[in-house]
């Protein structure tokens, strides 16, 4: 990139996505820079374009008509900025073509096959399948494997430096012998990643070298005690860029147009949210719940870590979110009777035609349960995989590696949770927003005080990777337009006895004024705090009931407000229970929809 970061003014920024390619236009307004306009475009990496860079051609010109200036000439990118033309930078990133699909080996696997699935998630890749030398499939049946899920990229890792080399030889060989042929371009080599024991480097530069394209890089478990998953996600994404990318149709010519190196998607979300954290020593949990897959991000003591639940989605793996939730965990969310059948139906529904949008109340209704579900089971996968690293060198015991798989604490911490980020379709677009905060609620049951947030439009991959060139556009975007603030989550913990006071509160709103509540176990209510006020809430739970400081403790703390405001949530955790008598659970769903205003009284909830 030539031109200086301060004489940056405008910016130009794509996601190129497996069904669409976004734009954002940025640009620098008084003393802060703003979005500007937004357009988007059907990603064309298929047949009959079968060229990325049409589609970007087409978002952007639309964000130039939008803007009403010309972004475009001849087809070309005007750079830099010439009075009323053009842009000063063009970026982008990238899950076109279904993203990146990697396969990781390691010799044991829940310890460095593990740390390798770690390590390909935190760089932005959807984990295929896992080989390690005890997953108890014979040596036929993995090269079998490898051939027919034909993976982008593979990861190897095994031993610890200077230990024994033969089993990460063994799997190497099992590699060697699949002769693994790439998902995308049939005259180049596949990238294969050695993160392994060093003293086996040279093994498996003769058993890969000459078939693959091997790249060597530090050993990702250089002993039993320490996990360093860094080097290895930065090699993939620099492999994902020279060698995936590269055979996609067109990107040769969308890496001629950008200034900065293209970003996988899920990676560079995961760049500003680290950011975020960061900069404002806050823990995050975020979540992309797509079509077909449902990322969850999370940074907890400055650890970063990201899970894809491949199979987790509102349209074309809906089936998959109702067969692992099950019939009753998806009805317990539905506030009136339903037959059986017609939940069925509804889901075949969306099978046969996933790119539909609810057209009546009770098709909501139905959708946002199951997103509660998808939601909850992809918090409950991170939260698993989440476990034990410590500090920022990514550290672990040996201890922890072994309890990790038999219920050891997660890192993810809801009571010390201070915001959650909701992100895709049914979240972002929901026809109000206060359904996103029910939603989320009810699926990560946040504890104290945690802030509700949702992603606008989506824009945070292009955040994250105009974070690499100008951090505080990046961070003033984020917080000004990306990020829509629906309010703050107040939610005592601690079992009580229905209707008995739980919670004292006294708040202290903008103007001087001050008012007192008080709430009972069960209780549900909202106090309205608008967008970009804040209040002092001074909190005094009852003896057995912790809203951070302890069991009975008090908690004062100043808190944002949003679109629907202030929500005390008193309805219990640990666990969160529903009344088992249809009935009364319908009463009791009826109730907290009336008191946060979900969906409309009259019509077809109103029977």
């Amino acid at each position: 990139m030539n031109i200086k970061k301060e004489d940056i003014t405008s910016i130009l920024a794509t996601d190129c996505g497996s069904t669409t390619t976004k734009a954002i236009l940025i640009e620098k307004r008084g003393d802060e820079f703003r979005l500007i306009v937004r357009g988007e475009a059907p990603t064309t990496v298929e047949a009959p374009v079968e060229d990325v860079t049409q589609g970007v051609l087409n978002a952007v010109t639309e964000v130039g008509e939008l803007a009403g200036r010309p972004i475009l000439e001849d087809n070309q990118l005007i750079k830099p900025r010439k009075g009323d033309k053009g842009i000063d930078i063009y970026i982008s990133t990238s899950s076109a073509g279904g993203g990146l699909q990697m396969m990781v080996a390691g010799v044991v696997k829940n310890m460095t096959a593990e740390s390798a699935a770690r390590a390909a998630l935190g760089g932005g890749a959807i984990v295929m399948d896992t080989l390690a030398t005890n997953d108890k499939r014979l040596p036929h049946e993995q090269i079998q494997r490898i051939r027919n899920l034909r993976p982008d990229m593979i990861l190897l890792s095994g031993g610890v430096d200077g230990g024994t080399v033969s089993h990460v030889v063994e799997l190497g060989e099992i590699i060697a012998a699949a002769n693994p042929r790439p998902r995308l371009g049939i005259s180049y080599q596949l990238p294969i990643i050695y993160a392994g024991n060093i003293k086996a480097r040279d093994e498996i530069q003769k058993l890969l070298g000459d078939k693959t394209a091997l790249d060597i890089t530090d050993n990702l478990r250089p002993t039993m005690e320490r996990e360093n998953l860094m080097p290895s996600r930065l090699k993939i994404q620099q492999l994902f860029l020279e060698h995936v990318m590269a055979q996609a149709p067109g990107y040769k010519k969308l890496m001629a147009m950008t200034d900065v190196d293209i970003m996988p998607t899920p990676a560079a979300v995961g760049d500003i949210m680290q950011r975020i954290s960061e900069q404002y020593n806050i823990q995050i949990v975020g979540a992309d719940i797509g079509g077909a897959t449902t990322d969850v991000f999370s940074v907890f003591k400055g650890v970063f870590n990201r899970t894809v639940s491949a199979n987790l989605g509102m349209s074309y793996s809906i089936s998959e979110v109702f067969a692992e939730a099950g019939m009753e965990n998806v009805m317990k969310w539905v506030p009136f009777d339903m037959d059986e059948r017609d939940l069925r139906n509804r889901i075949k529904n969306k099978m046969i035609r996933p790119t539909t949008i609810p057209q009546v109340l009770d098709e909501l209704v139905v959708e946002q349960a199951i997103c509660r579900e998808a939601l909850r089971i992809s918090f409950d996968q991170h939260k698993a995989l989440a476990v034990g690293l410590k500090g920022v060198q990514q550290e672990r015991t040996i201890a922890d590696i072994f309890s990790q798989s038999t219920g050891d604490e997660s890192l993810v911490d809801v009571m010390t949770l201070d915001m959650i980020i909701g992100s895709g379709g049914v979240l972002s677009h929901a026809p109000r927003r206060c359904q996103s905060a029910l939603m989320m609620m009810d699926a990560y049951l946040p504890e104290g005080i945690t802030e509700l947030t949702v992603d606008s439009i989506f824009m945070m991959p292009q955040l994250g990777v105009l974070a690499k060139v100008h951090p505080e556009a990046a961070t003033q975007v984020f917080l000004k337009d990306c990020l829509i603030r629906i309010g703050t989550c107040i939610a005592p913990v601690g079992k009580a006895k229905e209707g008995k006071t739980v919670l004292k509160a006294k708040l202290k709103i903008p103007g001087g004024k001050e008012e007192e509540l008080e709430f009972k176990y069960g209780d549900l209510k909202v106090i309205p705090l608008e967008v970009g006020a804040t209040a002092t809430v001074e909190l005094h739970p009852v003896k057995g009931i912790d809203i951070g400081e302890g069991k009975g403790q008090p908690k004062t703390k100043e808190i944002n407000g949003g679109v629907v405001g202030i929500i005390f949530d008193c309805r219990g955790r640990q666990p969160f229970e529903l009344p088992k008598d249809k009935k009364k659970r319908i009463e009791k769903l009826q109730t907290w929809i009336d008191a946060m205003d979900i969906y409309p009284r009259e019509g077809a909830l109103a029977r």
